[in-house]
């Protein structure tokens, strides 16, 4: 007998801006399962490195939905086209054209951003985070709401909200200290310190790192993590043989002669997505939603206000910030901090004046 089912969705979607698709799922030897899948959910913006605009949040907070209902999904997958980034968060270009100056319409922004957070926290499906290059800013808070996070050797994690006119207030001051401790989010969120991939693991951020690299035909690790090793050309490392500076020409030299092949990622996330599908649905949900009430409890206590604060921020730093990004020269993209702070120890107003004085020329 064929049953009518109902379709729980708001609304049909039509996606332009990102990827929307299902994958079959595959079992224990690897072969696809009939009528069972993963969706996976594409940031498509690699010309600004999978920032988000705003009508790409609306419709990633359509495709969880979709994911969220369709009967026939096991586990969603988050990830972007390319081997560069993830994503670098909200898109800039917009902020700084758009949003700066105009606090209600970045309210409504916010709004929206906050949905999208949300739509993850809420999935009824495990979602995890297929980190394909950079996780910055607003893009570690949306990889912070996933379950899982799978990320190539070549990521980097990271912050820039007290640099360039923000506060990490969409999920980065929520979520970051319950991974990784008090002491090491505020190095992150406050000084901004980017993480490497295999950082990030140690520091319990991110599930797996996978080497993606190919050197001659055969995957090696990331040469550029070697601090005080050094890498030969062969990518074996030698110990105390050489100075810092020599490490790293020797890592960008290995980068430059290699090829990204992302094969062993997805690998790895479908032997993930696998060991979800032998388990019970109701009871993976279940469990999945008690772990993420410790993110939803801060989240929940804390959006509306931050949302309204981001708003009111987009009359001061945040419009410095993001137009010295979007306009400065590619060598420099800050403000001029310490012209700042000392215009403001005189009392100075936050006008044209104080902008103009410490835009980057």
């Amino acid at each position: 007998m064929e049953l009518n089912l109902q379709s729980h969705n708001l609304v049909e979607t039509d996606f332009k801006e990102i990827i929307y698709k299902l994958q079959p799922c595959l079992d224990k030897s690897g072969n696809p399962v009939e009528g069972l899948f993963n969706a996976w959910i594409y940031l498509n913006n690699p010309k600004q490195y999978n920032s988000y605009t705003t009508s790409a949040v609306k419709e990633i907070i359509f495709a969880f939905r979709q994911a969220s209902n369709d009967r026939s999904v096991v586990a969603v997958v988050f990830t972007a086209v390319g081997d560069k980034s993830f994503c670098t968060g909200g898109n800039t270009k917009e902020y700084a054209e758009y949003y700066s100056g105009r606090p209600l319409e970045y309210k409504q922004y916010m709004r929206l951003f906050n949905d999208m957070i949300t739509s993850i926290l809420h999935c009824d499906k495990p979602v995890i985070c297929r980190v394909n290059g950079m996780r910055i800013a607003g893009g570690q808070e949306i990889g912070m709401a996933c379950d899982f996070t799978v990320a190539t050797d070549l990521a980097i994690f990271g912050q820039a909200g007290p640099k360039h006119g923000s506060a990490p207030d969409g999920g980065s001051t929520d979520f970051l200290h319950l991974f990784v401790g008090i002491e090491r989010a505020m190095q992150s969120c406050v000084l901004c310190e980017m993480w490497t991939a295999y950082q990030a693991k140690q520091f319990g951020l991110i599930t797996d790192v996978i080497p993606v690299l190919k050197v001659d035909g055969d995957f090696i690790r990331n040469p550029m993590v070697v601090t005080d090793q050094w890498v030969d050309q062969s990518g074996e490392i030698i110990y105390g043989k050489k100075k810092r500076g020599e490490s790293m020409k020797a890592g960008k030299d290995i980068l430059t002669r290699g090829e990204i092949d992302l094969t062993p990622l997805d690998n790895a996330v479908n032997d993930l997505c696998t060991k979800l599908l032998y388990l019970m649905p109701d009871c993976t949900s279940k469990t999945l939603n008690s772990m993420r009430k410790k993110k939803l409890e801060h989240w929940d206590q804390n959006q509306q206000t931050n949302r309204d604060w981001l708003a009111l921020n987009m009359m001061t730093e945040a419009k410095a910030g993001f137009r010295a990004f979007n306009e400065g020269p590619r060598e420099n993209r800050e403000v001029d901090f310490i012209k700042l702070r000392q215009m403001l120890a005189e009392g100075h107003a936050w006008d044209d004046e104080l902008l103009d004085a410490i835009l980057p020329g």
